[in-house]
């Protein structure tokens, strides 16, 4: 019997490949499959089950295409009503893997039909459990994301998820290693460990939602607390996990386009498509086409291109350093973002070389900040999430978190702001989202918050711990 992990940094992400005696089962598959497919292959194994926890909001999941590539069966847990063919598992019922057997454990709470499974080795020992979003390590999942879909409220979804953690997990043997969909960073949950995998004694003893002593009433204030609302893009993905969608080599050929600085530019006004530039905060701030988000690939980039692209049908053009545009066009798309119609070949390089039109951020240093505050009051623009900014910030700063941006901001046009955020990366994309409406004024602090610490030239609220932990 063989169990991995197949991790995916970007969307904080965990899939899995089980096989015994030339059987595979793959628990939340990404949409491109490759992977999955290729692993299966090198153990000369047949996928047998594509099994999924519950309908994803963070990510398309691959479970059409792979069921389509390998003739595995799709299987959700009970209550689940997908507009495809797929087997809706019963609570209790027991799947065959090669030599090893899977439970099904109805789990609900974070969304009706989520569903855990346990495997059992080849002598019946009960020895790992695929939590998916019900637990994770050092958190469990937010009851808020299902509401409208099972017409219950946040909190009912809380109370549920309590009942679903102590009658099927918490009484499950210590021993077993707990396996979630999720790692830290994933907005699926609150404060998840940067730990991957866990035993379930090891959560029992740390992870606060399971302590044995807590009231039903405690867990809902506990599992509530300071939660923000989920990314825009999420219900977009339980739609099209639903649903269905189109086969990713159609959107990643239709993507994969390149385009002259000309081509680009008269297909940019044709079509009123939005302008992603990918690179590094550290290239784009030195210039970049006018109008362009820029939301690099080497941080975040899925759950903030999710949250800030806006929702629709609008095209996306983009720009990739040489060699990473099939990068770009394949992680938008395991976040639901088929509508990308080209690139700029050559990158910006050959935008600027062809005279287009050209653009740049001014950016300071904290050596360089430390100065002008000593001779003229300057406006500090935190742009971290409140909870970061709640445990420590510069004094008199402003909190506007980016994932807020396409909400109302209240910025004075005239006034001259230096925003930061934790080491950079946030603060050029707001920046950049600002200036298509006409905010010049914004200068970005080089090194964020962390840069600005090191300096020890500027007064920083006392350190706080979220009042949630």
């Amino acid at each position: 019997m063989k169990i991995e992990q197949l991790y995916t940094g970007c969307l904080a992400h965990g899939a899995y490949y089980i096989e015994s005696n030339g059987v595979a089962a793959i628990i939340d598959p990404l949409r491109d499959i490759a992977a999955y497919v290729s692993r299966a292959a090198a153990d000369n194994a047949v996928i047998q089950y594509v099994l999924e926890t519950h309908f994803h909001a963070d990510f398309v999941s691959g479970h059409l295409d792979l069921a389509a590539a390998t003739g595995a069966t799709i299987v959700f847990g009970p209550g689940a009503q997908p507009a495809f063919p797929a087997h809706i598992a019963t609570d209790g019922e027991i799947l065959t893997l090669g030599d090893v057997k899977i439970r099904v454990l109805h789990t609900p709470g974070h969304t009706m039909e989520s569903t855990c499974y346990l495997l059992l080795d080849e002598t019946g020992r009960e020895t790992a459990l695929f939590s998916g979003d019900t637990l994770f390590i050092g958190d469990v999942g937010r009851p808020d994301l299902a509401q409208q879909a099972s017409g219950k409220t946040r909190d009912e979804l809380a109370g549920i998820l309590y009942d679903s953690l102590r009658t099927k997990i918490m009484t499950l043997p210590p021993h077993i290693t707990i396996y979630p969909a999720h790692g830290a960073g994933s907005a699926c949950g609150k404060v998840i460990s940067q730990e991957r995998t866990d035993t379930l004694a090891g959560q029992l003893s740390t992870n606060y939602a399971l302590r044995e002593d807590m009231t039903r009433a405690e867990f809902i204030q506990a599992v509530t607390e300071g939660l923000t609302p989920p990314p825009a893009y999420f219900p977009m993905n339980v739609k099209m996990n639903k649903q269905g969608y189109k086969n990713v080599e159609e959107v990643i050929a239709r993507g994969v386009r390149p385009l002259s600085p000309a081509d680009f530019e008269a297909l940019s006004e044709e079509t009123g498509a939005m302008i992603l530039d990918t690179r590094g905060p550290e290239q784009f701030v030195q210039g970049f086409v006018p109008g362009s988000f820029n939301i690099g690939l080497d941080g975040n980039f899925a759950p903030w291109a999710g949250t800030l692209i806006p929702i629709g049908d609008k095209p996306i053009l983009f720009i990739a350093d040489a060699g990473r545009e099939l990068e770009v066009v394949t992680r938008l798309s395991r976040i639901g973002f088929d509508n990308t119609i080209g690139y700029l070949e050559g990158g910006y390089n050959a935008w600027k070389a062809s005279g287009g039109p050209t653009d740049g951020i001014v950016v300071v240093t904290p050596e360089e900040l430390a100065v002008r505050q000593t001779w003229l009051p300057v406006n500090m623009l935190d742009v971290r999430r409140k909870n970061e900014f709640n445990i420590e910030h510069i004094a008199g700063a402003i909190n506007i978190p980016l994932e807020y941006i396409h909400e109302r901001v209240d910025l004075d046009k005239k006034k001259l702001y230096y925003v930061y955020c934790a080491g950079g990366y946030r603060s050029v994309i707001f920046i950049s989202i600002m200036r298509t409406r006409g905010y010049h004024n914004l200068v970005d602090v080089k090194g964020g918050l962390k840069g600005i610490r090191d300096n020890g030239h500027f007064l920083l609220t006392d350190h706080l711990e979220p009042s949630f932990r």
